[in-house]
């Protein structure tokens, strides 16, 4: 097992605990199979048809959009340091039959030393606000991608709004998440993000907002970035 550098030992043991119930769409893991579609619609507006690209999905957890991206013909690497949450997704996958998406229990910076340059599209979805050091998976994220790829994050914004909505609205009023799922001083603002991007050779080319109706039980896009927000780059060619 890869040195766990720039981990949280208890954010990985929090979701090995709940590894069971990713595929379950019912359980706390909700949330991401109804957002999935969003994402991945999103990723394909943004990059093209995936069919053909070598994709690496950074902070897999149990692979509900790496298996997504593989169905549409992606070469697809998930990798994660949660060991449960991997056996799960390889699990599903090959019930599944997809044999065109693989895991791996590594370190994204380990990766980005080993395969620089190696693929087509990153993705790291709702997982560098649970890292001690997001900035350093992000320059991870932008050494693995080739030059002229895409880079593609989702995350959790920092005021008093997302504190409501993401926290005391979604953990413990509404109860879509278990108690405790985020820290909000490890939430990160949009212009933070960015920074570290523009730091690591990235080019911020759309931000966009994820909002969601308790009423309806809708999720969708929109350009409110005050709660959930997505962020797409591209790394140049020079």
């Amino acid at each position: 097992m890869t040195t766990m550098t720039n981990a949280d030992p208890k954010e990985l043991a929090k979701f090995s605990e709940l590894a069971h119930k990713w595929w379950d769409p019912e359980s706390e893991f909700r949330p991401l199979h109804q957002i999935n579609p969003l994402r991945l619609g999103w990723i394909e507006q943004c990059a093209g048809p995936l069919d053909g690209r070598r994709i690496v999905d950074v902070g897999c957890g149990g692979g509900i959009l790496s298996e997504a991206m593989a169905r549409k013909g992606a070469q697809v690497l998930g990798v994660d340091l949660a060991e449960r949450s991997l056996k799960v997704a390889q699990l599903h996958a090959m019930e599944a039959g997809i044999d065109n998406v693989q895991y791996r229990e590594v370190a994204a910076e380990v990766l980005a030393d080993e395969q620089p340059g190696q693929f087509d599209i990153v993705t790291c979805m709702e997982m560098v606000e649970h890292v001690p050091d997001p900035s350093s998976i992000i320059a991870a994220c932008a050494k693995l991608v080739k030059p002229g790829g895409w880079v593609f994050l989702s995350t959790l914004n920092r005021n008093p709004k997302s504190f409501l909505f993401a926290i005391v609205g979604a953990e413990y009023l509404l109860r879509m998440l278990p108690a405790g799922t985020h820290e909000y001083a490890k939430f990160i603002r949009p212009s933070e993000l960015a920074t570290w991007c523009r730091s690591a050779g990235l080019d911020l080319l759309q931000t966009r907002g994820m909002e969601y109706n308790p009423l309806t039980k809708r999720y969708w896009l929109s350009g409110d970035t005050s709660v959930n927000y997505l962020l797409a780059c591209r790394k140049g060619t020079t």
